[in-house]
Formats: C-alpha cells, sequence, structure tokens
C-alpha cells in the first residue's frame, strides 16, 4: 500500500511539474521545475526497484538541468530578461494534435496491456549497473567535469564582450 502511495505521489509530482515547465514565463523557473520533473521520474524508477535507471536519472538529467540553468543566465545575461511568452497563434493546432496523440496512446496502451503481460527486468542490465556504479562511478563523474569545463569554456569564447569607447583625443593646447 505505501509503495503504491509513494508511486502515485511521484507520478502526480512529476505530471505537475511537467505541465508547469510550459506554462511558466520565466526561463528559471521554467529549467527549475524541469528538474524537479526529472527528479520526480527518477523518483518513479526508484518506486519500481529500478535502481540502475533511478541513479542514472539522477547524475544525468538531473544534473544537466543545473548546466542548462548555467548556460541560460550566462547566455542571457540578466534574469530580468528571461521572460519569455509562451502562447503564440498555433495553440489550437496543438492542442489538437495533443488530443490525438493522446488518444492514440491509450489505444496503443489497452491495445498492449490485453495482449502481453508485463515481464521482469531483464537480468543483462545488473552487470552493466554494477559497473557503472561502481569500479567506473568516479571516471564517470569526471569526464562529466571535463565537459562542463568544455561547455563553460565554449561560452566563455562565444560571448561577445563590449567594446570599451576609444579615449577622448585632446586637441591642440592653446
Amino acid at each position: 500500500m505505501i509503495e503504491r502511495l509513494a508511486f502515485y505521489s511521484m507520478a502526480a509530482l512529476t505530471l505537475g511539474s511537467a505541465i508547469l515547465v510550459v506554462t511558466m514565463r520565466n526561463t528559471v523557473h521554467c529549467a527549475l521545475l524541469l528538474g524537479l520533473s526529472l527528479l520526480g521520474v527518477a523518483g518513479v524508477f526508484a518506486t519500481l526497484g529500478a535502481d540502475f535507471l533511478f541513479a542514472s536519472q539522477l547524475l544525468i538529467y538531473v544534473g544537466g538541468i543545473a548546466v542548462l540553468m548555467i548556460f541560460a543566465v550566462m547566455l542571457l545575461g540578466r534574469t530580468a530578461d528571461l521572460h519569455l511568452r509562451q502562447v503564440n497563434e498555433a495553440w489550437m493546432a496543438a492542442l489538437l494534435v495533443v488530443a490525438i496523440t493522446l488518444a492514440g496512446l491509450v489505444r496503443l496502451v489497452k491495445l498492449v496491456a490485453g495482449v502481453t503481460a508485463p515481464s521482469p527486468a531483464a537480468p543483462a542490465t545488473r552487470p552493466l549497473g554494477l559497473l557503472m556504479m561502481g569500479d567506473f562511478a568516479v571516471p564517470f563523474e569526471l569526464v562529466s567535469l571535463v565537459l562542463l569545463a568544455a561547455l563553460l569554456g565554449a561560452v566563455f569564447f562565444s560571448r561577445k564582450e563590449e567594446t570599451p569607447p576609444p579615449p577622448a583625443t585632446r586637441g591642440p593646447s592653446s
């Protein structure tokens, strides 16, 4: 009973924050909510007993959101410039596409649920998980730090530097 409650709580957290990601106007708030949504997905993996997916979700995706926020602030400058318009003229067409996609997914889930029973996770993933979270955890994190340093360097060198005005020249002294 408690596992089911934890699963539905994580699923509600994921869906709620994902909806807020696409409805908020502030880019920083959207990035924080995206991180919360991906954290909820990690919680869903944890409640399902998928430890490797849980740890991978935390390390790769939630950590990536922190990098995304750094780049958004660095590239756009001030946080006052991070407000974007979220709705355009094609929102009705987008709503129609979402409704058709949702109907197709519901039909597919009903079709698949009637044909096959859920199967347990493949035992071949256990050795990979043990390697990634055991022997190769430190090298994996070091590679991510090197990639982060390379991305920060690329952003630093791609920024436009404001050139100072030329010094005022003095005319001949009289």
